[in-house]
């Protein structure tokens, strides 16, 4: 039984290592997908960040509001802090699809309030 006993006993070990590296293949893949849209969210959250800083220092905070929407990914909120001549603010949003709960991506910016301007932050 020796030459015919080995082969049968291995005949499934070629289909078992093939589905094995397909299902890695699809992991590697989502795990970059994953990260691609977490750096693209990331991203747009500075750029949202950066022109909400702007609007509000020139006191358009609906402006800033409505860039913030319009810029940064979907759920992300703005908060505006106003200290003296200097407006900053930050954006935060979760990630996109709900794989991991939370708001992880951020954005902050700062701009100083131009003059005869009044942030309503």
């Amino acid at each position: 039984m020796g030459r015919g006993g080995d082969r049968e006993r291995e005949r499934g070990s070629v289909t078992v290592e093939a589905a094995l590296g397909v299902c890695t293949v699809v992991v590697v893949f989502g795990l970059i997908a994953t990260g691609f849209t977490a750096l693209t969210g990331q991203l747009r959250c500075i750029d949202a960040a950066v022109e909400a800083a702007r609007l509000v220092a020139r006191g358009d905070r609906d402006g800033a509001q409505r860039a913030v929407a319009q810029l940064a990914p979907s759920g992300a909120e703005l908060t505006v802090t106003v200290r003296g001549e200097q407006v900053s603010t930050e954006v935060e949003a979760p990630l996109p699809g709900g794989i991991v709960p939370g708001r992880w991506l951020r954005g902050s910016a700062a701009a100083v309030v131009e003059p005869g301007q009044v942030p309503n932050g």
